[in-house]
C-alpha cells in the first residue's frame, strides 16, 4: 500500500521557472542583471557569519526599517518569503473550500496553483485585447463567495499597469469584505505618474492588502524577502500563517541595507527604464505588437508562433519566458544583452 496523497494534485499546474542554459543570455525570470546593490554585498558577507543562529522570527529590524521608509504603521506590514510566499499565505487566511479567488489572467502563474493548494476555487477573468486587465470584468465576476480578487499591477507577465482613477473605481464596487490584493512586485519601475500606490491605498482602505517584493529591483531573488502592507488585522492573519524562520537571516540584514541604499536602486531603476524604452521601440519599429510596460521586461503576443520564436532565440543563445500559445515575456537586461535579444528577434523569420 503506498501512501495517500490529495487526489486533486495531479490536475494541480507546475509553476515554470525561466530556464537557465549554461552559456546563453537569460532574460526569462524578470531578474536584475546587476545583481545585488553594492553595498548590499556588504552587509550580507556581515550576516554570514552568524548564520549558525536562528533568524529573528518577527523580522523587527526590517519591519522597523520599512515602517520607516513607507511611513506605515509597523502593525500594518508582514514579512513573508518572497511576496508569492505571502499570497498563499492570505488565501490561506481567507479562504476555505467553500470560498473563491477572483483574478485576471493570464496573470502571475502562481495564482492559480496556491488557490487550487489552499483548496478554494479560482475563477480567471480574461485579459482586454491590449493585454491590460479587465476591471469590469474582475467586479462582475465577483460573488457572494468572493474571499479575494488578485490585482497585479504592472501585470507580469503583459507589463501593462493600472491609472489611480480606474483602479479607485473598482476598490470603491469591491464589496467590503472582499479582499483585493495589489500585486506590486514592479513598482520600482513605474514611471507613469498617474500609476496607483499600492501602500496607500492599503492604508486607505480596510479591504486591501499592497505586496510588493526585494526580488526584482533590489537583486535579492535568490535569498527571499516580501513584505505586505495591509490593515493591522490582515497584517496579523499573515503571521498567523507564517512558516516560522522562513525569512533567513541574510535577507533580513540584505533587505535592511537595500531600503537604505535608494539613490543606488535609483541609478538602477533609471538605467532599466531607459533600456526599456530603447528595446520596445525598436521592437514596434521591427513590427511586433508590444504593449506599454511598466516593468522590467516586455510582452510579445505572439500567439501559436511562440514555441517557434522561443526556440529561435535559443538558437541565438537567448533564453526568454515563453507562455505557450500567448507569447514571450522577455527580460529588460544589460545594453549589451538587450542587443543579443534584439538581434534575435529582428532575425526571426516574418509569418
Amino acid at each position: 500500500m503506498s501512501v495517500r496523497t490529495r487526489a486533486d494534485l495531479d490536475q494541480l499546474p507546475a509553476y515554470v521557472a525561466g530556464r537557465t542554459v549554461p552559456g546563453s543570455i537569460k532574460l526569462a525570470s524578470n531578474e536584475v542583471s546587476a545583481g545585488p546593490l553594492p553595498s548590499v554585498v556588504e552587509a550580507i558577507n556581515r550576516a554570514a557569519t552568524e548564520v549558525h543562529r536562528y533568524p529573528d522570527i518577527a523580522a523587527t529590524k526590517l519591519v522597523d526599517a520599512l515602517a520607516a521608509r513607507l511611513d506605515v504603521d509597523a502593525a500594518r506590514i508582514a514579512v513573508g518569503c518572497g511576496s508569492v510566499a505571502l499570497c498563499e499565505q492570505l488565501v490561506q487566511a481567507t479562504c476555505t473550500e467553500n470560498d473563491e479567488v477572483v483574478f485576471p489572467w493570464r496573470s502571475f502563474e502562481a495564482y492559480p496553483i496556491i488557490t487550487q493548494v489552499a483548496g478554494a476555487r479560482q475563477v480567471r477573468v480574461p485579459l482586454t485585447e491590449e493585454h491590460a486587465l479587465d476591471l469590469d470584468a474582475l467586479a462582475a465576476a465577483i460573488t457572494p463567495a468572493t474571499r479575494m480578487v488578485f490585482v497585479c499591477t504592472p501585470n507580469n507577465p503583459t507589463g501593462t499597469s493600472l491609472r489611480r482613477d480606474e483602479l479607485e473605481r473598482f476598490l470603491d464596487s469591491v464589496p467590503s469584505d472582499v479582499l483585493v490584493v495589489i500585486d506590486e512586485a514592479y513598482r520600482e519601475f513605474v514611471t507613469d505618474p498617474e500609476a496607483p500606490d499600492g501602500v496607500e491605498l492599503a492604508q486607505q482602505r480596510e479591504n486591501v492588502a499592497s505586496l510588493r517584493t526585494f526580488s526584482k529591483a533590489y537583486g535579492l531573488a535568490g535569498l527571499r524577502a516580501g513584505y505586505a502592507v495591509a490593515p493591522p488585522e490582515v497584517a496579523e492573519a499573515l503571521r498567523k500563517v507564517y512558516i516560522p524562520f522562513s525569512v533567513n537571516a541574510l535577507v533580513q540584514e540584505a533587505a535592511v541595507a537595500s531600503l537604505e541604499s535608494q539613490q543606488e536602486l535609483k541609478a538602477r531603476c533609471d538605467e532599466v527604464v531607459a533600456e526599456r524604452s530603447r528595446v520596445r521601440g525598436e521592437l514596434l519599429g521591427s513590427g511586433y505588437a508590444v504593449p506599454e510596460t511598466q516593468a522590467n521586461f516586455v510582452w510579445l503576443p505572439l500567439g501559436a508562433r511562440t514555441a517557434e520564436f522561443n526556440e529561435h532565440c535559443l538558437d541565438n543563445r537567448v533564453v526568454v519566458r515563453a507562455f505557450e500559445d500567448a507569447g514571450a515575456r522577455v527580460t529588460i537586461g544589460t545594453p549589451e544583452e538587450n542587443d543579443a535579444f534584439l538581434a534575435a528577434a529582428k532575425s526571426f523569420p516574418a509569418a
